[in-house]
C-alpha cells in the first residue's frame, strides 16, 4: 500500500485543476489531497490515478472522474458526522472523500465482487465507514434512516422513492438522472411532502441497476 511523495505531489496537482473547474469547498479539496485515489484502480491504470478522468474497474463499473467526485460532495455540504447514505460504493473512492470529510457513511453496492473489494481495501488506509451494504440501492437503508444527505454514484432513469423518504427535512440528495447522458440533480427536502428541485448540467454514469436480492 505505497503512498510516496510523487503520488502527493500529483495529488497537489489534481487539486489545482480542480480548483480552476470551480471546486471551492475547502474539506473536498483536503479530502482529495489526502486519498491515494491510486490505490482503487486496477494496476493497469494507477500511473494515470491523478489524471482527471474516470477508469474502468471490476464488475463493468467506473471510478467517477475525480471533478465529478468533487461536484457531487461539495453539493451535499458535507458536515461533519453527517449522516450520508451512498448508493453505489464502486472502487470506494467517494465513500473515502466523504469519511475524511468527517461524514459517518453508509454505503450499498449490488456488485459483490466490489463489495469485497471496497470493504478489503477501507482498513488498510485507515478508512472506517459507518456501514457497508450488499444490496438494492434503489431500496436505501431503511433501518438506519433519516439520513442528512443521499449521494448516488450511478446514473438513475428517476428518482427511488425509497431514497427520498430517507432523508431528513432540510437534507441534499444528489443524483444523476437520465439514461444516456445524465443531469446532476439536488433535491433538498423543504418539508414532509414538499422538495426543492436543481439542476447542473450534464454528466455520465454508468447505470444505477435494481432488484438485486
Amino acid at each position: 500500500m505505497e503512498d510516496t511523495a510523487k503520488h502527493q505531489g500529483l495529488r497537489n496537482q489534481l487539486v489545482s485543476i480542480l480548483k480552476q473547474k470551480g471546486i471551492t469547498d475547502k474539506s473536498v479539496l483536503e479530502a482529495i489531497k489526502k486519498i491515494p485515489r491510486h490505490l482503487f484502480l486496477q494496476s493497469g491504470f494507477q500511473g494515470h490515478a491523478y489524471e482527471d478522468k474516470a477508469f474502468p474497474i471490476k464488475a463493468g463499473q467506473t471510478i467517477s472522474q475525480p471533478y465529478t467526485v468533487a461536484f457531487q460532495s461539495q453539493l451535499l455540504e458535507v458536515k461533519k458526522d453527517h449522516k450520508i447514505l451512498e448508493i453505489g460504493t464502486g472502487s470506494g473512492y467517494q465513500t473515502a472523500v466523504l469519511c475524511t470529510m468527517g461524514a459517518k457513511v453508509f454505503s450499498i453496492e449490488r456488485q459483490k465482487e466490489l463489495f469485497k473489494e471496497a470493504a478489503n481495501l477501507f482498513p488498510k488506509i485507515n478508512i472506517r465507514p459507518k456501514h457497508l451494504s450488499f444490496g438494492d440501492g434503489y431500496k436505501g437503508l431503511p433501518s438506519y434512516a433519516p439520513f442528512d444527505s443521499i449521494i448516488v454514484t450511478a446514473g438513475a432513469p428517476f428518482i427511488p422513492q425509497p431514497l427520498m423518504a430517507q432523508l431528513k427535512v432540510g437534507g441534499r440528495l444528489v443524483i444523476p438522472l437520465g439514461e444516456e447522458v445524465q443531469i446532476m440533480t439536488l433535491l433538498i427536502r423543504v418539508n414532509d411532502t414538499q422538495f426543492e428541485k436543481h439542476e447542473f448540467g450534464e454528466f455520465r454514469f454508468v447505470p444505477l441497476l435494481e432488484n438485486k436480492n
